[in-house]
């Protein structure tokens, strides 16, 4: 199994039992168990918007592997997902993966803040993966370890943002993954408190929104502002997708902020930014030649078209556009497709 450490870290127990695997099934990647890793952004930027090069590079190579594994689990499950009722062999194939990892006890050794504070939306994925295709899988013992993997991870990452995080990293874009990851636990181990967590937590992100809809959480990252108020956007849009599923709605929380903080992010699109250059004082990232709007920034329309099937919500985006993205559980399309959303303006 693999150790990633960037800093000092402790020793961390070898284990070896995994399951068998299917038939053709490919082996999971060695288990990434530690985590360990500094701040991508320079230490004198208190707006953390000044990216380090070489720290960024440095968290990069550590979240590569795992990062990779949840494309490739991804990909995997949204095959067996679309093939439908004769696909358990592979379903317990991606069982199977996701159990070598619940074995080695993955990702339980988070040796620094940064770690934990950005290890959710890494859990989010492979929950969403395994949320897939657990209806089609027939390995009761791999399931039964992985569900008590994710719950475990799950608690942790509650204890961590309730007690270690700070008070405004609790209302920013990485409390709603981390938010993501324990409610698509919740939902598949049917743990009404983890449900409730999660809810309260997008909630409580939602809540902060200005009446313009803009999060000043994210707003005030200098020149990825914008940037991240579409990261918050993404977990926020899903989680309140899954809980209307579920009959608890959230998307007339606080004003419908939820509706505002995904109009101001696309008006300020259509606005070059000027909206979010106002709060922060800086050009936006996608206008000032740092980066491109990417196709799986934009995944969350399709389960925002699920949430509100009369909406004239428009891409930026050519429609052609893959709404791809792995920490989501892939082709969104694929996911949301009986949520009445039609195609995409």
């Amino acid at each position: 199994m693999r150790r990633i450490s960037l800093l000092p870290t402790v020793p961390f127990l070898f284990l070896s039992a995994v399951p068998a695997l299917a038939e053709g099934c490919p082996g999971a990647p060695e288990p990434v168990v530690t985590l360990d890793y500094g701040s991508r952004y320079a230490e004198d930027d208190p707006s953390r918007s000044s990216i380090d090069t070489e720290s960024n590079a440095a968290v990069n190579r550590a979240l590569r592997p795992i990062d990779a594994f949840i494309r490739d689990l991804v990909a995997q499950s949204n095959a067996v997902l679309a093939e439908g009722e004769d696909s358990a062999q592979q379903a317990d194939c991606v069982l199977s993966r996701i159990a070598a990892w619940a074995e080695a006890d993955a990702l339980s050794d988070l040796g620094s803040f940064t770690a934990r504070l950005s290890v959710g939306a890494r859990l989010a994925g492979i929950a969403e993966s395994y949320r897939q295709v657990r209806p089609l899988a027939t390995d009761l013992k791999a399931a039964a370890g992985i569900e008590d993997w994710l719950t475990r991870r799950s608690a942790e990452q509650i204890d961590f943002w309730e007690k270690e995080a700070t008070s405004g990293a609790r209302t920013g874009n990485l409390r709603a993954w981390a938010a993501l990851a324990v409610l698509l636990t919740g939902e598949v181990t049917r743990n009404d408190m983890q449900i409730g967590w999660a809810s309260a937590s997008a909630v409580r992100i939602l809540c902060t929104a200005r009446p313009d809809g803009s999060l000043p959480q994210e707003t005030k990252r200098g020149g990825y502002g914008l940037h991240y108020q579409f990261h918050a956007i993404a977990p926020l849009v899903t989680i309140a997708a899954h809980l209307d599923r579920l009959g608890q709605p959230i998307t007339e929380s606080c004003d419908a902020a939820l509706e505002r903080a995904v109009g101001y992010a696309l008006s300020d699109y259509a606005a070059k930014g000027a909206l979010t250059e106002a709060y922060s004082g800086k050009p936006q990232s996608y206008f000032d030649g740092t980066e491109t709007l990417q196709p799986h920034e934009l995944a969350w329309l399709v389960a925002y078209r699920a949430l509100f099937p009369q909406s004239d919500i428009a891409s930026p985006l050519p429609r052609n556009e893959p709404l791809i993205n792995s920490k989501l559980g892939g082709d969104q399309r694929l996911l949301w497709k009986d949520g009445g959303q039609g195609e995409l303006p």
